[in-house]
C-alpha cells in the first residue's frame, strides 16, 4: 500500500536531514594513518629495533549529531516499513558517532564489536562461526595456494594500467560515465569506492585477479548500489553506507567476485587472514605481533603493514582490542550466499534484485517489498552483468542449492578405482 502525499513529504524531509548528517560522519577519514607511519615502522623493523606506531587522531565531537539522529529515529513510525528502514539507518549512524567519540581508546574497539561484530559470531544456522570459516580457507590456501600462484608477469600490473582497464569495462554495468577511476598515492587499502569515484592505491602491483575483483567488488557493487540508492525517488538514504549494512555490502561485493569466477585462492586467504588476525589482536597480540604473523602467512612487508594497520586503526596498538570491520567480509559473503540460495528455494529471486536497489541488508529487501510494488521505491536501475543474465544466476544457485545436499563425509571411496579394475582392463 502506497503512502499518501503527507506521509511522503514528512518522510522525505527526515530522509534529507539524515543524509546531510551522515555525510559528515567519515569514519575511515577520521581514523586514517599518515603515509609516514609505514615508513617509520618498517625502517625500525628492518634495523631490528621495531617500535609500536603512535598514531594521533583529531578530537571528535559528534554528540550533537548523535542526539539529533536518535531524535529523528524516535519520531518515525516503525510499524511502517519505509519509516522503520530510515529509523534503523539514523540509529546506525548515531552508534557510529558514539564509536568515533572514543577514537584512540579501547572503547573504540568495543563499540566496533557492537557495530560490526567479531570473528566468533555465529553464521546463519548457528552451526559455525566466521572464525571457523577463516580457519578452513586458510588451511585450503596452505594446501593448494602455491600450486596456483600467479606468474610474475600476471602479478605486477601498475595502478595506472588497472585504472585504464576499469574505465574501459565500467560501461558493462554502469553506463553514462557516472563513475571515474583515479590513482591515490595515500590510500591505505588497495582500492576504495564511492558512488561516483573509485580510488586505487598508487605505486602498488595488482594481479590479473585483482583487476577482475576490483571491477566486480568496487564498481559493480559498491558504486552501483550507491548510485541506485541516490536515484531513489523517496529515500535517498538508500545511497548511504550505513554501518548496519556494511556486512551485507561487503558480502554482496565478495559474492559478486564468487559468482563471476573473479575470486581466487589468494583472495580467500586474505579474507581469512583478516579474520584470524582480528581474533589474534582481540586475544592480546600487539601491532608488532600481528604484523609478524601476517608476514608468516606470506604477505610482503608493505602488505603486512597495511593489513595490520587496518585492524589497529582507531584503537591502541598495544593489543587486546581491534577495529573489527575486517571481520565482516567473510561473514558477509557466507550470509549473502545463503540469502541468494534461500531466495531461489522460496521463489523470491525478485528480492535479490531489490537488494541491489540501494545499500541495504537482505532483510530490508524483503521488508520493503510492498514499497517497491507501490512505486515508493524503484527496483535497481543498474545491475551487474551477472544479474543481467538472470538465467545464469538461477542455474548457479540451483546447482549450489542441490550440491549442498551431498555430504562429503558420506562419499567414502566412491571415486577410488574398483578392486580388480586393473586386471579387468582389455589390452589395447
Amino acid at each position: 500500500m502506497a503512502i499518501d502525499d503527507k506521509q511522503r513529504e514528512r518522510l522525505a524531509k527526515v530522509d534529507e536531514e539524515v543524509v546531510l548528517l551522515a555525510k559528515d560522519i567519515k569514519v575511515l577519514t577520521l581514523i586514517a594513518w599518515p603515509a609516514s607511519a609505514r615508513e617509520q615502522f618498517l625502517a625500525g623493523w628492518r634495523r631490528g629495533n621495531p617500535r609500536l606506531p603512535e598514531p594521533s587522531y583529531p578530537a571528535v565531537s559528534l554528540a550533537p549529531q548523535a542526539r539529533r539522529l536518535e531524535a529523528l529515529a524516535a519520531g518515525l513510525d516503525e510499524g511502517q516499513p519505509l519509516e522503520a528502514f530510515l529509523a534503523r539507518t539514523a540509529r546506525s549512524y548515531a552508534s557510529l558517532c558514539g564509536m568515533l567519540e572514543q577514537v584512540g581508546t579501547a572503547g573504540f574497539g568495543a563499540a566496533s564489536i557492537a557495530i560490526y561484530g567479531k570473528p566468533g559470531d555465529p553464521l546463519p544456522g548457528g552451526r559455525v562461526t566466521s572464525l571457523e570459516a577463516a580457519r578452513h580457507f586458510a588451511q585450503v590456501s596452505r594446501s593448494y595456494g602455491g600450486q596456483f600462484a600467479p606468474h610474475d608477469g600476471d602479478y605486477c600490473i601498475p595502478a595506472e594500467v588497472v585504472q585504464a582497464e576499469l574505465e574501459s569495462r565500467l560501461p558493462g554495468g554502469i553506463p553514462g560515465g557516472r563513475v571515474s577511476v583515479v590513482v591515490d598515492p595515500n590510500l591505505s587499502a588497495k582500492a576504495a569506492a564511492g558512488a561516483t569515484r573509485i580510488r586505487l592505491r598508487g605505486a602498488t602491483c595488482f594481479s590479473r585477479y585483482d583487476v577482475d575483483q576490483l571491477l566486480q567488488h568496487e564498481a559493480f557493487v559498491h558504486s552501483l548500489t550507491a548510485l541506485n540508492g541516490r536515484d531513489q525517488p523517496l529515500l535517498k538514504s538508500l545511497g548511504l553506507g550505513a554501518p548496519r549494512t556494511t556486512w551485507a555490502q561487503e558480502g554482496l561485493a565478495t559474492f559478486s567476485e564468487l559468482v563471476t569466477g573473479a575470486i581466487d585462492i589468494a583472495r580467500c586467504e586474505r579474507l581469512a587472514q583478516r579474520v584470524l588476525k582480528t581474533e589474534m589482536a582481540l586475544s592480546g597480540a600487539d601491532f608488532l605481533e600481528v604484523f609478524e604473523a601476517f608476514l608468516e602467512s606470506g604477505q610482503t612487508e608493505d602488505e603486512s603493514f597495511f593489513s595490520t594497520m587496518r585492524l589497529f586503526r582507531g584503537v591502541p596498538p598495544t593489543g587486546g582490542v581491534a577495529f573489527t570491520k575486517d571481520s565482516v567480509y567473510l561473514r558477509g559473503l557466507l550470509e549473502v550466499h545463503t540469502f541468494f540460495r534461500w531466495a531461489l528455494r522460496h521463489d523470491h529471486l525478485d528480492a535479490t534484485r531489490r537488494f541491489l536497489s540501494g545499500r541495504m541488508t537482505p532483510g530490508d529487501a524483503i521488508e520493503l517489498a510492498e514499497a517497491f510494488e507501490a512505486g515508493d521505491l524503484v527496483t535497481a536501475r543498474y545491475v551487474p552483468p551477472w544479474m543481467q543474465r538472470g538465467n545464469g544466476l538461477a542455474g548457479y544457485l540451483a546447482f549450489s542449492l542441490f550440491a549442498n545436499e551431498i555430504r562429503l563425509e558420506h562419499v567414502g571411496s566412491h571415486f577410488l578405482p574398483e578392486r580388480g579394475a586393473e586386471d579387468a582392463r582389455v589390452p589395447g
